[in-house]
């Protein structure tokens, strides 16, 4: 029989691999390997990074003046009062979260039922909940999706019940100093 008939009889093996490998070749983009390394270990960091951050609020510590850099731009997503873009931790802190927080009797906890991890982007899936002044229980539900930049977050989008922070800021007084 003659070898070169022999070499282009169909081998269905050398087929899948020989396409497999130039799949490999057309879609994978070069440096994917060393690149994928890099934001491998930044998002293992980063992630890292906000998990000690949640453990710590989960136990009553203050997460923000670690985690947040101090020009974030942090978005809240919806319709309502507190909807809208805050620039710098003050903006954030005075017109965004004092209002609820200080309506509040007991911190609010969260429990964190998921963090992904993407490139420079973390999102955490958490719910969270405490005491109002009145009385009344508050909880509410959240999705949080940070960039991260040298372990910092610099830019937040939240998601969460507006109506069910509101409820509590209209229906509940402030603590006292």
């Amino acid at each position: 029989m003659n070898p070169i008939a022999v070499s282009r009889r169909h081998n269905p093996r050398a087929s899948a691999l020989t396409a497999m490998a130039l799949l490999a070749v057309l879609l994978i983009p070069a440096g994917h390997g060393r690149a994928n390394e890099a934001n491998g270990t930044i998002e293992a960091r980063n992630e890292a990074i906000v998990r000690e951050a949640f453990d710590k609020w989960r136990s009553g510590g203050n997460v923000f003046a670690e985690l947040l850099s101090p020009d974030l731009v942090w978005t809240i997503h919806g319709s309502g009062p507190v909807a809208g873009t805050y620039r710098g931790i003050k903006d954030f802190v005075e017109r965004a979260a004092a209002p609820v927080v200080s309506r509040l009797a007991t911190p609010l906890v969260p429990n964190v039922h998921h963090i992904w991890s993407s490139g420079d982007r973390i999102i955490i899936r958490f719910d969270a909940s405490a005491t109002t002044t009145s009385g009344a229980p508050y909880s509410n539900q959240f999705v949080w999706i940070f960039r991260m930049d040298k372990g910092a977050v610099v830019e937040a989008e939240a998601f969460l019940d507006l109506a069910a922070y509101q409820r509590v800021v209209d229906n509940n007084e402030p603590r006292r100093p």
